[in-house]
């Protein structure tokens, strides 16, 4: 059941917002869709969920466009845009509707919405709920034909920190099922707890495909971390020794260009005490910045 997407270009008049963009998507694990902003995400999921037509290339669920689905709920659960449901409706209303467009019992509607928690205000008007509770509806919607992929774009938007918890456990759960789950969020902290793979692009183009933890390893830092009440003798040692030294809060250091087990040596034999020495891996959101810094429409100054 996985998601393929080959050559996919599509143009705004002159502005080019996706260039020849092919990734795929597998089952059971959740996929990050990452970019920074302008980079192209939404429109490639609008594009592959024919919300826009391609200007060349192709989107294709288990083998079958989007287009083709005789019943798209029960195959594919998309939201990209939690706001757009009518603001004069009732949450059960609005997915008593949404059911019955694709053959779904009625009796689903109330089950979807006890899943995200709403049946509390189940027949208040939507126009009545905050961001976070139009999220928990346009999940509802997502999973109300228990459809084999599911694609989110920014679903935590609106969410507070025991709702953005609650939606990656269930998309977690769903990816464990065998389903298909690709996900955009700018919620780095958020993706490095809940995603395995990643599609990274930027300025429309794909930057890379990957696992979170080959991303990391490819592009965050590393460095080793060391604390010690002689510090200062020791980092002078390092950088004599050709080794880059950084000072950080709390009587640490960080050095790139030696690794623990020479730094150890080097201190063992200066008769210096260490307190820590380990090594250290920069974050996801280290290894995002590093590998979209050539391709981000808008920079500013870190003065």
């Amino acid at each position: 059941m996985s998601i393929v997407v080959e050559h996919l270009t599509k143009a705004f008049g002159s502005k080019v917002a996706v260039s020849d963009l092919s990734f795929d998507v597998q089952p059971g694990v959740v996929t990050g869709f990452l970019g920074p902003n302008g980079s192209g995400k939404s429109t490639t999921m609008r594009c592959m969920l024919g919300l826009d037509r391609p200007s060349t290339g192709r989107s294709t669920f288990n083998g079958s466009p989007y287009h083709s689905l005789v019943r798209p709920l029960h195959e594919v659960g998309s939201l990209l845009d939690a706001g757009y449901v009518h603001p004069g409706r009732s949450a059960r209303n609005h997915l008593r509707w949404l059911a019955a467009s694709n053959g779904i019992s009625a009796g689903r509607a109330d089950e979807a919405l006890e899943l995200v928690g709403l049946t509390a205000v189940a027949r208040k008007a939507v126009k009545t709920y905050s961001l976070g509770m139009k999220q928990r509806l346009g999940l509802a919607g997502v999973l109300l034909g228990d459809p084999h992929t599911i694609i989110l774009d920014e679903p935590a938007n609106g969410l507070d920190p025991e709702g953005i918890r609650w939606i990656r456990d269930v998309l977690v759960h769903q990816a464990s099922q065998g389903k298909t789950v690709l996900v955009s969020s700018h919620l780095l902290s958020e993706m490095a707890l809940m995603a395995t793979s990643l599609v990274v692009i930027g300025q429309g183009r794909l930057v890379e495909q990957c696992s979170v933890a080959d991303f990391i390893a490819k592009y965050a830092r590393t460095s080793v971390r060391v604390a010690s009440p002689r510090v200062a003798e020791l980092a002078a040692a390092l950088t004599a020794g050709g080794a880059t030294v950084e000072t950080l809060e709390g009587g640490l250091i960080d050095v790139r260009g030696a690794d623990a087990v020479s730094i150890g040596e080097l201190a063992a034999r200066s008769g210096i005490v260490l307190h820590q020495l380990a090594d250290h891996v920069g974050s996801l959101e280290d290894a995002f910045i590093e590998a979209t810094a050539e391709v981000q429409d808008y920079q500013g100054s870190h003065r």
